[in-house]
């Protein structure tokens, strides 16, 4: 038995995925069942919340088995670690809405249909106030368990751009279950919208949080990076479907990816960061 919880401890890294995913698909799973998919758009907002639960309390339980309850307080050390220079939260919280400014305003120069969220929408402000609410409650659960727990651990032993990828593709197909579609396996057009949510621009956007982190060590600066990219989701990026949402997509990966060379080119050396 101690040869086995010796074994978990050394690949709580491995563990914590393997739990979040356990934890949130189940989640889901209980709640719609095997046949309840695609889910509706009722149903989502509740299921998203449930979702969420994955990656915080798996974090959570593998810390306590890694390292009991320092384990469980080292989790929130970094949240509290605020003083860092102030260019990084200008990053954390400019770098989603400026690209997907810049997104918008150049695909609108080919078509009236790329304009922001937040001016094709009646309810402006009731718009904004319940994306900042979404992506502050997203960033916190989320960020618990990807920042809090596995990416220090990863950067032990990986640098910024592998571990970014990494947990940016495993982020990516977490997300599955709440965006399949009623059509995404009856053509290419709905499958790739599939492929471009979730393997696309979010593991270029991982990496770059992993960079933000490795420079500042500051899971709340992570947090609020990730606050920052919820709420442009939401206020900014146009309302699309089909041919033009691919498009929409795929240029902001592109520019996602650009910002990801750039950073790769110029950054200084890699910390190193203790579990």
């Amino acid at each position: 038995m101690s040869n086995f919880i010796n074994s978990i401890k050394t690949r709580s890294v491995l563990l914590y995925f393997i739990l979040a995913f356990l934890f949130s698909w189940g989640a889901i799973i209980a709640m719609v069942g095997f046949d309840g998919f695609p889910v509706t758009e009722d149903q989502l907002a509740v299921l998203i919340v449930a979702m969420l639960l994955g990656p915080s309390l798996a974090a959570i339980l593998a810390a306590l088995i890694s390292a009991g309850k320092e384990g469980f307080k080292d989790l929130f050390k970094r949240l509290l670690h605020w003083r860092v220079d102030f260019k990084w939260y200008a990053i954390a919280l400019l770098t989603a809405p400026l690209s997907t400014v810049l997104v918008v305003l150049v695909l609108s120069l080919f078509s009236s249909e790329f304009s922001f969220a937040v001016a094709t929408t009646e309810d402006k402000l009731g718009l904004v106030i319940m994306w900042l609410f979404s992506g502050l409650l997203v960033a916190f659960f989320e960020e618990l368990g990807w920042t809090g727990f596995a990416i220090p651990r990863m950067l032990q032993k990986h640098k910024v751009f592998a571990t970014g990828l990494i947990v940016g593709l495993l982020w990516g197909a977490w997300h599955l279950l709440v965006n399949l579609e009623s059509d995404t396996f009856s053509g290419w057009i709905p499958f790739l919208l599939l492929i471009a949510r979730l393997f696309t621009w979010l593991p270029a956007y991982r990496i770059l949080m992993v960079w933000v982190f490795d420079r500042t060590s500051s899971q709340l600066v992570v947090t609020l990076m990730h606050f920052s990219l919820v709420a442009t989701t939401g206020i900014l990026d146009p309302v699309l479907s089909g041919q033009n949402l691919l498009i929409f997509l795929l240029v902001k990966a592109a520019v996602f990816w650009i910002l990801v060379g750039l950073v790769q080119v110029f950054k200084p050396k890699e910390i190193k960061h203790a579990a």
